[in-house]
């Protein structure tokens, strides 16, 4: 690949990642609010939300509809960042492997090797999502995970920043990293790989009843919309219900106060902990909310992707 066609790519990549990601958190942030509500409730107070109905209608009450928007300012820049970085990384990833010299580049990558390459993309990819998401799940719990009968204020994105830095410094800002690095190495390893899945089954199919070019021409047409969309949504559902206990553990210690001066806690041990209260179920919980708004979230992502590279090529 020539270095002007690697930069152009990669720009396109960004540009047009940031495009889709932001569009896909409008659908499902409503139902990540109640999810990270859900994942959040303390082991030693009775449980605030019976399930994602339950809590949808108290949070309702409480806030409106807007609040189920709450904090979205973060997460809309996060989802940019998250999605533009995912589709980057994994075509570095795909160029690792053609300089490998692993495989040709005038012939589709298999499965496998689309697996692997989503699997770089979520590790990458991570590094940038975890502050983000920190932030995020602070605005979005405020008050569940305090003992005390205070009001406080609904807090914003620089008011969580400068919290966070304060009590914890830096570092303080990657607290989950491990549980993000895991779901999002497995995940996105099943984001890719299901919708490269999906889309290769798809094309299998057409190829019987229409013709069209080889499986093993890499320029290959579009897909139609309908089973662009189920590719996609089979990618959304893979993704968050694989690796959902490591999402769970992981926004129960984003929701942890900075302010405590027990110590922090550790992934394994929060992950022990919860299994101990609430057994498995207690790791899944929220997991059906959560695949339920990544059906249309991720099918608009992919949708939108496509089409942008498709239709707006930049050379």
């Amino acid at each position: 690949m020539k270095t002007k066609d690697a930069v152009v790519d990669a720009i396109e990549d960004i540009v047009f990642g940031s495009i889709a990601g932001i569009a896909g958190k409008y659908i499902e942030y409503p139902f990540d609010t109640v999810k990270v509500r859900l994942q959040s409730q303390p082991d030693h107070l009775p449980l605030r939300y019976t399930g994602p109905l339950d809590c949808f209608r108290q949070s309702f009450r409480a806030d409106g509809f807007i609040g189920l928007y709450r904090g979205i300012s973060a997460p809309l820049v996060g989802a940019a960042l998250e999605t533009s970085s995912l589709f980057f990384w994994e075509r570095v990833g795909r160029e690792a492997l053609f300089r490998s010299g692993a495989y040709r580049r005038d012939k589709p990558l298999p499965l496998s090797a689309l697996w692997l390459t989503g699997a770089i993309s979520g590790a990458f990819t991570s590094l940038v999502l975890t502050p983000v998401e920190l932030v995020k799940c602070k605005i979005q719990v405020p008050l569940t995970s305090s003992t005390s009968a205070a009001v406080r204020p609904t807090p914003t994105p620089l008011s969580v920043i400068r919290e966070v830095y304060r009590y914890q410094g830096v570092r303080g800002f990657w607290n989950g990293q491990l549980g993000t690095l895991i779901r999002e190495t497995g995940g996105c390893a099943a984001w890719f790989g299901s919708k490269e899945t999906a889309t290769l089954a798809f094309r299998k199919f057409n190829a019987r009843s229409s013709p069209a070019p080889p499986l093993g021409s890499v320029d290959l047409a579009p897909l139609p919309l309908w089973q662009q969309a189920v590719a996609g949504a089979s990618a959304g559902m893979s993704y968050n219900f694989l690796f959902f206990p490591a999402d769970t553990i992981k926004s129960r210690i984003q929701t942890s106060s900075v302010e405590s001066i027990s110590p922090k806690a550790k992934f394994w041990a929060e992950g022990v902990a919860i299994y101990r209260s609430y057994g498995l179920a207690g790791l899944y919980r929220g997991c059906g909310i959560t695949v339920a708004r990544s059906i249309p979230s991720s099918a608009f992502i992919f949708m939108i992707f496509d089409a942008l590279k498709e239709q707006f090529r930049l050379a």
